[in-house]
Protein backbone atom coordinates (compact mmCIF):
# COMPACT_ATOMS: atom_id res chain seq x y z
CA UNK A 1 0.00 0.00 0.00
CA UNK A 2 1.21 3.47 -0.95
CA UNK A 3 -0.27 6.90 1.12
CA UNK A 4 0.76 9.82 -0.73
CA UNK A 5 0.40 13.07 1.59
CA UNK A 6 1.32 16.31 -0.24
CA UNK A 7 1.91 19.43 1.36
CA UNK A 8 1.77 18.08 5.15
CA UNK A 9 3.39 18.12 8.34
CA UNK A 10 5.61 15.36 10.33
CA UNK A 11 2.83 15.30 12.88
CA UNK A 12 0.42 14.49 10.15
CA UNK A 13 2.28 11.60 8.78
CA UNK A 14 2.81 10.20 12.33
CA UNK A 15 -0.73 10.36 12.62
CA UNK A 16 -1.47 8.19 9.22
CA UNK A 17 1.27 5.96 10.23
CA UNK A 18 -0.52 5.17 13.70
CA UNK A 19 -3.64 4.82 11.90
CA UNK A 20 -2.38 2.75 9.11
CA UNK A 21 -1.14 0.14 11.66
CA UNK A 22 -4.58 0.25 13.30
CA UNK A 23 -6.41 -0.72 10.25
CA UNK A 24 -4.15 -2.86 8.31
CA UNK A 25 -2.60 -4.64 11.69
CA UNK A 26 0.81 -3.38 10.93
CA UNK A 27 3.07 -3.08 13.99
CA UNK A 28 6.70 -1.72 15.29
CA UNK A 29 6.97 -4.49 17.52
CA UNK A 30 9.44 -6.76 15.26
CA UNK A 31 11.54 -3.14 13.81
CA UNK A 32 14.90 -3.40 15.24
CA UNK A 33 16.21 -0.56 13.96
CA UNK A 34 15.94 2.80 12.20
CA UNK A 35 17.64 3.40 8.78
CA UNK A 36 17.34 6.74 7.58
CA UNK A 37 18.75 6.91 3.48
CA UNK A 38 20.12 10.41 2.70
CA UNK A 39 19.43 10.77 -0.78
CA UNK A 40 20.55 14.05 -3.20
CA UNK A 41 17.36 13.76 -5.14
CA UNK A 42 14.20 12.43 -5.41
CA UNK A 43 14.75 11.28 -8.56
CA UNK A 44 17.80 8.93 -7.54
CA UNK A 45 15.65 7.48 -4.14
CA UNK A 46 14.00 4.88 -5.94
CA UNK A 47 17.15 2.71 -6.26
CA UNK A 48 18.03 2.85 -2.42
CA UNK A 49 14.18 2.48 -1.15
CA UNK A 50 14.26 -0.79 -3.59
CA UNK A 51 17.68 -2.19 -1.91
CA UNK A 52 16.54 -0.54 1.35
CA UNK A 53 13.24 -3.11 1.40
CA UNK A 54 15.62 -6.10 0.69
CA UNK A 55 17.70 -5.29 3.20
CA UNK A 56 15.00 -4.94 5.46
CA UNK A 57 13.64 -8.58 4.95
CA UNK A 58 16.74 -9.93 6.93
CA UNK A 59 16.74 -6.78 9.37
CA UNK A 60 13.05 -5.56 10.02
CA UNK A 61 12.85 -1.81 10.23
CA UNK A 62 11.49 1.49 9.83
CA UNK A 63 13.09 3.34 6.47
CA UNK A 64 13.01 6.85 6.72
CA UNK A 65 13.79 8.37 2.87
CA UNK A 66 14.87 12.03 3.19
CA UNK A 67 15.04 13.74 -0.74
CA UNK A 68 15.61 17.12 -1.12
CA UNK A 69 13.76 18.27 -4.21
CA UNK A 70 12.95 22.09 -5.16
CA UNK A 71 14.95 24.26 -3.06
CA UNK A 72 14.15 27.68 -5.15
CA UNK A 73 10.14 26.72 -3.64
CA UNK A 74 9.19 27.94 -0.29
CA UNK A 75 9.74 25.50 2.54
CA UNK A 76 7.28 22.62 2.41
CA UNK A 77 7.07 18.90 3.10
CA UNK A 78 5.39 16.09 0.74
CA UNK A 79 5.20 12.82 2.04
CA UNK A 80 4.47 9.30 0.80
CA UNK A 81 4.30 6.22 3.30
CA UNK A 82 4.85 2.64 2.34
CA UNK A 83 3.64 -0.26 4.00
CA UNK A 84 2.97 -3.79 2.97
CA UNK A 85 4.02 -5.51 0.02
CA UNK A 86 5.37 -1.97 -1.01
CA UNK A 87 7.80 -2.11 1.81
CA UNK A 88 9.33 -4.95 2.03
CA UNK A 89 9.83 -6.10 6.08
CA UNK A 90 9.71 -2.49 6.97
CA UNK A 91 7.58 0.37 6.97
CA UNK A 92 8.85 3.04 4.20
CA UNK A 93 8.36 7.24 4.54
CA UNK A 94 9.32 9.15 2.01
CA UNK A 95 10.29 12.72 2.99
CA UNK A 96 10.61 15.26 -0.01
CA UNK A 97 11.96 18.35 1.34
CA UNK A 98 10.99 22.05 -0.49
CA UNK A 99 13.63 25.01 0.22
CA UNK A 100 15.23 25.90 3.37
CA UNK A 101 13.64 22.88 4.85
CA UNK A 102 16.17 20.49 3.39
CA UNK A 103 19.18 22.15 5.80
CA UNK A 104 16.84 21.02 8.27
CA UNK A 105 16.80 17.28 7.80
CA UNK A 106 17.49 16.64 11.30
CA UNK A 107 14.93 18.41 12.45
CA UNK A 108 12.40 16.46 9.90
CA UNK A 109 13.44 12.81 10.61
CA UNK A 110 13.02 12.95 14.67
CA UNK A 111 9.68 12.42 14.72
CA UNK A 112 9.80 9.15 12.96
CA UNK A 113 12.99 7.93 14.86
CA UNK A 114 11.53 4.40 16.37
CA UNK A 115 12.00 4.66 20.20
CA UNK A 116 14.88 2.15 21.70
CA UNK A 117 16.24 1.19 18.89
CA UNK A 118 19.38 1.85 17.38
CA UNK A 119 19.19 4.53 13.89
CA UNK A 120 21.80 3.79 11.14
CA UNK A 121 22.24 6.59 8.58
CA UNK A 122 22.80 5.56 5.08
CA UNK A 123 24.26 7.84 2.08
CA UNK A 124 23.55 5.72 -0.94
CA UNK A 125 25.30 8.49 -3.39
CA UNK A 126 27.29 11.47 -2.21
CA UNK A 127 28.58 11.74 1.34
CA UNK A 128 28.96 14.62 3.72
CA UNK A 129 32.62 15.66 4.04
CA UNK A 130 32.35 14.23 8.19
CA UNK A 131 29.82 11.91 8.13
CA UNK A 132 30.17 11.83 11.64
CA UNK A 133 29.50 15.66 12.14
CA UNK A 134 26.66 15.70 9.68
CA UNK A 135 23.11 16.71 11.88
CA UNK A 136 21.69 13.33 10.92
CA UNK A 137 25.18 11.64 10.98
CA UNK A 138 25.18 12.43 14.80
CA UNK A 139 21.88 10.82 15.79
CA UNK A 140 23.23 7.33 14.30
CA UNK A 141 25.03 4.97 16.23
CA UNK A 142 26.30 3.64 12.22
CA UNK A 143 27.11 5.55 9.04
CA UNK A 144 27.19 3.80 5.79
CA UNK A 145 28.86 5.56 2.43
CA UNK A 146 29.08 3.88 -0.78
CA UNK A 147 32.27 5.62 -2.42
CA UNK A 148 31.45 3.44 -5.72
CA UNK A 149 28.85 6.50 -6.64
CA UNK A 150 30.61 9.63 -5.39
CA UNK A 151 31.62 11.66 -8.13
CA UNK A 152 35.18 11.08 -7.88
CA UNK A 153 35.28 7.31 -6.04
CA UNK A 154 38.91 6.89 -5.64
CA UNK A 155 39.41 9.97 -3.73
CA UNK A 156 36.32 9.24 -2.12
CA UNK A 157 37.49 6.18 -0.35
CA UNK A 158 40.81 7.64 -0.07
CA UNK A 159 39.08 10.41 2.02
CA UNK A 160 37.40 7.86 4.57
CA UNK A 161 40.16 8.10 7.06
CA UNK A 162 40.41 11.39 7.52
CA UNK A 163 36.88 11.80 8.04
CA UNK A 164 37.17 8.55 10.07
CA UNK A 165 34.34 8.47 13.32
CA UNK A 166 33.77 5.49 15.09
CA UNK A 167 30.80 3.49 13.56
CA UNK A 168 31.50 4.60 10.04
CA UNK A 169 31.64 1.81 7.14
CA UNK A 170 31.43 2.31 3.13
CA UNK A 171 29.88 -0.08 1.21
CA UNK A 172 33.02 -0.53 -1.31
CA UNK A 173 34.31 -2.62 2.14
CA UNK A 174 31.35 -5.28 1.98
CA UNK A 175 32.10 -5.79 -1.13
CA UNK A 176 34.94 -7.13 -1.24
CA UNK A 177 34.03 -9.59 1.20
CA UNK A 178 34.20 -12.86 -0.50
CA UNK A 179 37.47 -11.96 -2.12
CA UNK A 180 38.96 -11.09 1.43
CA UNK A 181 37.64 -14.91 2.78
CA UNK A 182 38.89 -16.41 -0.42
CA UNK A 183 42.37 -14.75 -0.33
CA UNK A 184 42.43 -15.65 3.53
CA UNK A 185 41.68 -19.40 2.86
CA UNK A 186 44.00 -19.86 -0.07
CA UNK A 187 46.92 -18.38 2.03
CA UNK A 188 46.14 -20.31 4.83
CA UNK A 189 46.77 -23.43 2.63
CA UNK A 190 50.30 -22.56 1.91
CA UNK A 191 53.66 -22.62 3.92
CA UNK A 192 55.82 -19.80 2.23
CA UNK A 193 55.18 -15.95 3.46
CA UNK A 194 53.77 -13.41 0.63
CA UNK A 195 56.77 -11.16 -0.68
CA UNK A 196 54.34 -8.94 -2.49
CA UNK A 197 51.29 -8.64 -3.98
CA UNK A 198 49.74 -7.14 -6.73
CA UNK A 199 45.81 -5.64 -7.51
CA UNK A 200 44.67 -4.72 -10.81
CA UNK A 201 41.46 -3.50 -12.31
CA UNK A 202 39.58 -1.39 -13.27
CA UNK A 203 40.88 2.25 -11.96
CA UNK A 204 37.98 3.96 -10.80
CA UNK A 205 36.99 1.03 -8.55
CA UNK A 206 37.39 2.06 -4.77
CA UNK A 207 36.54 -1.72 -3.88
CA UNK A 208 39.71 -2.52 -5.29
CA UNK A 209 41.58 0.03 -3.31
CA UNK A 210 40.05 -0.99 0.13
CA UNK A 211 41.21 -4.38 -0.84
CA UNK A 212 44.71 -3.31 -1.29
CA UNK A 213 44.96 -1.35 1.69
CA UNK A 214 43.42 -4.12 3.74
CA UNK A 215 46.32 -6.94 2.00
CA UNK A 216 48.87 -3.94 2.76
CA UNK A 217 47.67 -3.39 6.74
CA UNK A 218 47.18 -7.69 7.33
CA UNK A 219 50.30 -8.85 5.19
CA UNK A 220 52.79 -5.79 6.02
CA UNK A 221 54.60 -6.18 2.60
CA UNK A 222 54.81 -4.04 -0.80
CA UNK A 223 51.22 -3.90 -2.57
CA UNK A 224 50.90 -2.30 -5.90
CA UNK A 225 47.78 -0.92 -7.52
CA UNK A 226 47.09 -0.42 -11.08
CA UNK A 227 45.22 -0.58 -14.01
CA UNK A 228 44.59 -3.95 -16.03
CA UNK A 229 42.81 -7.50 -15.57
CA UNK A 230 40.65 -7.93 -12.30
CA UNK A 231 43.02 -9.60 -10.63
CA UNK A 232 44.79 -10.05 -7.09
CA UNK A 233 48.38 -11.82 -7.56
CA UNK A 234 50.48 -12.79 -3.84
CA UNK A 235 53.74 -13.77 -4.90
CA UNK A 236 55.89 -16.03 -2.11
CA UNK A 237 58.94 -15.60 -0.87
CA UNK A 238 59.79 -19.13 -2.62
CA UNK A 239 59.18 -17.85 -5.66
CA UNK A 240 54.78 -19.83 -5.95
CA UNK A 241 52.29 -17.24 -6.92
CA UNK A 242 48.61 -17.05 -5.84
CA UNK A 243 46.30 -15.34 -7.57
CA UNK A 244 42.73 -14.96 -7.93
CA UNK A 245 41.22 -13.58 -10.71
CA UNK A 246 37.57 -12.80 -12.74
CA UNK A 247 36.42 -11.24 -15.55
CA UNK A 248 34.99 -7.88 -15.39
CA UNK A 249 31.41 -8.66 -15.93
CA UNK A 250 31.68 -12.26 -15.40
CA UNK A 251 30.54 -14.04 -12.32
CA UNK A 252 33.16 -17.08 -12.07
CA UNK A 253 36.27 -16.37 -10.79
CA UNK A 254 40.05 -18.32 -11.19
CA UNK A 255 41.86 -19.11 -7.86
CA UNK A 256 45.72 -20.62 -8.75
CA UNK A 257 48.07 -21.68 -6.54
CA UNK A 258 51.78 -22.70 -7.93
CA UNK A 259 51.70 -26.88 -7.97
CA UNK A 260 47.90 -27.20 -7.62
CA UNK A 261 45.39 -27.39 -10.36
CA UNK A 262 43.18 -23.99 -10.82
CA UNK A 263 39.96 -23.58 -8.42
CA UNK A 264 36.75 -21.71 -10.52
CA UNK A 265 34.99 -20.03 -7.47
CA UNK A 266 31.30 -18.67 -7.94
CA UNK A 267 32.49 -14.90 -7.18
CA UNK A 268 29.66 -11.94 -9.08
CA UNK A 269 29.56 -8.77 -7.93
CA UNK A 270 27.80 -8.28 -4.85
CA UNK A 271 24.26 -6.30 -5.15
CA UNK A 272 23.64 -2.99 -3.02
CA UNK A 273 20.86 -4.66 -0.85
CA UNK A 274 23.29 -7.20 -0.28
CA UNK A 275 25.63 -5.05 1.18
CA UNK A 276 23.48 -3.19 3.14
CA UNK A 277 22.03 -6.27 4.46
CA UNK A 278 25.30 -7.07 5.30
CA UNK A 279 26.48 -3.31 7.40
CA UNK A 280 23.61 -3.43 9.32
CA UNK A 281 24.46 -6.85 10.82
CA UNK A 282 26.75 -5.32 12.98
CA UNK A 283 26.44 -2.32 14.33
CA UNK A 284 29.69 -2.05 16.69
CA UNK A 285 33.43 -0.51 15.09
CA UNK A 286 34.68 -2.00 12.27
CA UNK A 287 38.22 -2.28 13.67
CA UNK A 288 39.33 -3.89 10.27
CA UNK A 289 38.16 -1.66 7.77
CA UNK A 290 39.41 1.24 10.10
CA UNK A 291 42.87 -0.73 9.61
CA UNK A 292 42.40 -1.19 6.33
CA UNK A 293 41.93 2.81 5.34
CA UNK A 294 44.85 3.37 7.43
CA UNK A 295 47.04 1.12 5.23
CA UNK A 296 45.62 2.56 2.08
CA UNK A 297 48.82 5.09 2.75
CA UNK A 298 51.15 2.18 2.27
CA UNK A 299 49.71 1.02 -1.70
CA UNK A 300 51.81 2.09 -3.99
CA UNK A 301 50.12 3.33 -7.11
CA UNK A 302 51.24 2.90 -10.98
Amino acid sequence: MIVDLPATTTADVSKKLVALRESGGAVTLGRVLTLVVLTKSVSGAEDAIAAANEASREHPCRVIVLAPDDRDAPPGLDAQIRVGGDAGASEVVVLRLHGDLADHEDSVVVPFLLPDTPVVAWWPDEAPPVPGKDKVGKLAIRRITDATNAPDPRSAIAGRLASYTKGDTDLAWSRITYWRALLTTALDQVDEPVESVLVSGLWEEPALDILAGWLAGRLSVPVTRRVGPLTVEMRLVGGGVVSLSRPQTGTTATLTRTGQPDTLVSLARRETRDCLAEELRRLDRDEIYEEALAALGKVTYE
